[in-house]
């Protein structure tokens, strides 16, 4: 581990004060199913902590059934509306939203556009999905669908994935935050919100670097990427947050999702390559894994 008095002799080296990022406005995608309602607690529990409004969307859509006739599209977008109208107010009386500034929207479209407008539209700085509900956002986040927002999201997305067990407390409080990094182009935005975070909430954040080929590996390349891990590092962090590192071997998913284990992460944070064609197209990559295996939620960052 590397202490406090390393990481202030360095310092000048480094990246300067990272920004702090306050998610004044959240957007939560729901189709009313128990995944979603999980996602809203934390949804909730971040607003509460940050002061944020949150923006609820709900998205009709006929892309399961694109052969219907006009007609009978009519009549299942009216039931559909309905179902939404109902949902809004089921979830409003439930009391999950009390105290917090909100709105609820339903929209029709395709799924990733109409995501797209809502962040546009409400200057929304942090999005928030379940992965195993049905309807929707099923079709969003189980399978393809999941690299589309991973990758065209320009703002962060907290997914709540299906092996997340525990609901967050009333004011979520992240204390232990795993960021894994492979020192792409996207790596200092990736650490300016996992250290904003850390700092945010005084957790432990542990940096990860996974290096994939053993063959290769020797004390020269630990040391060298140790370096870069170090090098990561914001001025000032060692005052607000305790920071520690890890270079693993071996497959990255499988590795982060080991160190996350054994740390108690309640708190993932990654990139996620950004790219505006064939998004979803390429399934099973590591940002979908991680999610779809992590027992804490997940923050993907953008490339």
């Amino acid at each position: 581990m590397i202490t406090a008095h390393e990481i202030a002799e360095s310092a000048e080296a480094r990246i300067p004060i990272n920004k702090e990022h306050s998610f004044k406005n959240i957007l939560l995608a729901t189709d009313f199913s128990p995944a979603s309602d999980q996602a809203l607690e934390y949804a909730a529990s971040l607003a509460r902590r940050y002061g944020s409004t949150i923006y609820l969307t709900h998205i009709i859509t006929m892309d399961g059934y694109p052969m219907v006739s006009p007609e009978l599209a009519a009549s299942s977008f009216q039931k559909m509306h309905a179902e939404a109208e109902k949902g809004f107010r089921e979830l409003i009386k439930s009391g999950r939203l009390m105290a917090l500034p909100y709105e609820a929207v339903i929209q029709e479209g395709n799924l990733w556009p109409a995501i797209e407008e809502s962040i546009k539209k409400y200057d929304i700085e942090l999005l928030v999905v379940g992965t195993h509900g049905i309807g929707a956002i099923r079709k969003v986040l189980i399978g393809s669908g999941a690299e589309e927002i991973f990758r065209k999201a320009k703002v962060p997305v907290l997914t709540v994935g299906p092996s997340t067990g525990k609901e967050p407390q009333y004011e979520l409080e992240f204390k232990n935050i795993l960021f894994a990094t492979d020192f792409g182009k996207g790596a200092e935005r990736e650490t300016e919100y996992a250290f904003s975070l850390a700092q945010e909430h005084h957790s432990r954040l542990r940096l990860v670097h996974v290096f994939q080929y053993p063959e290769a590996y020797d004390q020269e390349v630990l040391e060298g990427c140790r370096s870069q891990l170090r090098e990561l590092v914001p001025r000032g962090t060692e005052l607000h947050c305790k920071v520690d590192f890890e270079v693993a071997v071996g497959e990255p998913v499988e590795q982060i999702l080991r160190i996350a284990e054994e740390t108690k992460a309640d708190l993932i944070v990654m990139g996620a390559k950004g790219r505006q064609s064939l998004a979803g197209n390429v399934p099973r990559t590591k940002a979908y894994r991680v999610v779809s295996g992590a027992r804490c939620p997940v923050l993907t960052v953008r490339s």
